[in-house]
């Protein structure tokens, strides 16, 4: 059985994860996405939140897919899991440079583990959960952005914690 690692902090999780999901499900015989924390992006919501979004969104996706929390070193937690491949999404040459840095040290860390890189669909690269936030607490409007379950609860959480500019 051939395990896959999504790993990410999903907060939101965007349309454009939704398309990495789907399609890197179809590669593995069983994913496994791994919600991380990062407390340097100034999560929206806690893990729990994000877990149970994240689980919602892809209970409706053909094949094994698991969600898990982890606040570990990646190849740590995708040793744990079985995992052989890593699987990470591209949406610009930006992303790129970072990824491909970033694949070279989990390399250097455990050989056994590799990393594959799936771009976005064209029309969901511009799209990164920061920006939807960011978007979201000026007021605008991220429907083309995130499933529409998560714009309420983006909506939910902006008008708990106070839109800006107003």
């Amino acid at each position: 059985m051939r395990t896959g690692v999504y790993p990410g902090t999903f907060d939101p999780i965007t349309l454009g994860h939704m398309d990495i999901i789907r399609r890197g499900a179809k590669l593995v015989d069983r994913l496994v996405i791994g919600v991380t924390t990062n407390p340097s992006k100034n999560p929206m919501f806690t893990v729990e939140e994000r877990m149970e979004m994240v689980k919602r969104e892809v209970a409706d996706i053909a094949g094994e897919i698991h969600v898990v929390s982890f606040d570990s070193l990646l190849m740590d937690f995708a040793e744990r899991e079985g995992a052989s491949v890593i699987v990470r999404g591209l949406r610009a040459v930006a992303d790129f440079e970072y990824e491909y840095q970033m694949a070279g040290m989990n390399q250097q860390l455990n050989g056994r583990i590799e990393t594959v890189f799936l771009m976005a669909d064209v029309s969901l690269q511009p799209i990164a959960s920061r920006l939807v936030k960011e978007i979201a607490m000026y007021g605008g409007e991220i429907r083309k952005f995130v499933p529409a379950t998560v714009r309420d609860e983006v909506a939910e959480r902006v008008e708990q914690i106070g839109r800006k500019g107003s």
